[in-house]
C-alpha cells in the first residue's frame, strides 16, 4: 500500500533499512485542534503593537518558537530583532489571549493514533515549538500514559526551533534512537521540514487550511488527509516500514 512512498524515502536518505522504535510527535494541530486559536491570539497581540499581519500566515509559522515568530514579525515591520524583554512581554500577552479563548479539544483521531503507537511498542516523544503550559499540562489527562515526563521537547529546550532539525534530533537523543529508527508526525510545513532534515520518516497530516502539497514540498514521506485516516492505517504503515529491515 505504501511501497512507493517508502522506497522514495529510502533512496532520498540512502537508507537500507527502517526500524521504527520511536514516534516523535508534534502537539498543536496534531494532537490538539488548537491552531485556529493560536492564530487568533497572535493576531490580537500583533495588532495591538502596530504589526500588520493576516490570520492565515500564522498557520505557516506553526512550529516556530515564540521568540522566532516575534523576531520574524519585528524584522518585517520594524527592521530589527525584538529585545529579550519585548519577547518575554509579547509572548506572555499572546499566551494570555490564547487562554481566554474557548478550550481546545484533542484532534479527532489523535487518541486512537496514540493507542496504535503504544500497541506497536514505540517510544513516544512530544516535540512542540510551544512553551505554553495550558496545553502541555493537559497531555496526561487527554492522552494518559502517552508521554513520560522526560520524553518531551518544548520550545524552551532548543536554541533553534523548527524548521531546524534540532528539536527532532534532541527527541531522538531522549529516546536513544537513530534517525532511521524514528518516525515523525506533523501537520505543518516547518515541522515536516524539521523532521525530514533530521532524516526521520516524516508523516504529514492535513489538519488545517494548508494543502497536502505544501507538506509534500516540505519533505513529508507520506501525507494523510486527516488524523482518523492516519490512525486507521498506522498498523499497516508500521508493518510495511518494519518489513524493509527484513529484506
Amino acid at each position: 500500500m505504501f511501497e512507493q512512498q517508502i522506497e522514495r524515502f529510502l533512496k532520498r536518505h540512502s537508507y537500507k533499512v527502517i526500524e521504527p522504535r520511536a514516534a516523535l510527535i508534534d502537539m498543536d494541530g496534531t494532537l490538539y485542534d488548537s491552531m485556529p486559536r493560536h492564530a487568533q491570539a497572535w493576531m490580537r497581540m500583533v495588532s495591538e503593537i502596530g504589526i500588520h499581519a493576516t490570520l492565515e500566515e500564522f498557520f505557516l509559522y506553526e512550529g516556530r518558537t515564540g521568540a522566532s515568530t516575534i523576531n520574524l514579525l519585528f524584522n518585517r515591520e520594524f527592521g530589527r530583532d525584538a529585545t529579550d524583554e519585548e519577547i518575554k512581554d509579547l509572548y506572555h500577552r499572546k499566551t494570555v489571549y490564547f487562554t481566554e479563548l474557548p478550550d481546545v479539544s484533542p484532534m479527532p483521531g489523535a487518541q486512537k493514533m496514540m493507542r496504535e503507537l503504544e500497541a506497536a511498542g514505540l517510544k513516544r516523544v512530544l516535540v512542540t515549538g510551544s512553551g505554553q503550559s495550558s496545553l502541555i499540562n493537559r497531555l496526561d489527562a487527554d492522552f494518559p500514559g502517552a508521554f513520560a515526563p522526560d520524553m518531551r521537547i518544548t520550545g524552551r529546550d532548543v536554541v533553534k526551533g523548527k524548521p531546524a532539525p534540532e528539536p527532532y534530533l534532541a527527541a531522538m537523543k531522549k529516546a536513544a534512537v537513530s534517525p532511521w529508527q524514528s518516525i515523525v508526525i506533523e501537520n505543518a510545513p516547518l515541522g515536516v521540514e524539521a523532521g525530514d532534515a533530521a532524516a526521520a520518516f516524516t508523516i504529514g497530516v492535513t489538519t488545517g487550511p494548508l494543502s497536502g502539497n505544501a507538506l509534500e514540498e516540505a519533505g513529508a514521506a507520506i501525507v494523510f488527509p486527516d488524523m482518523p485516516a492516519l490512525a486507521e492505517q498506522m498498523p499497516q504503515l508500521l508493518a510495511e516500514l518494519s518489513s524493509v529491515s527484513n529484506h
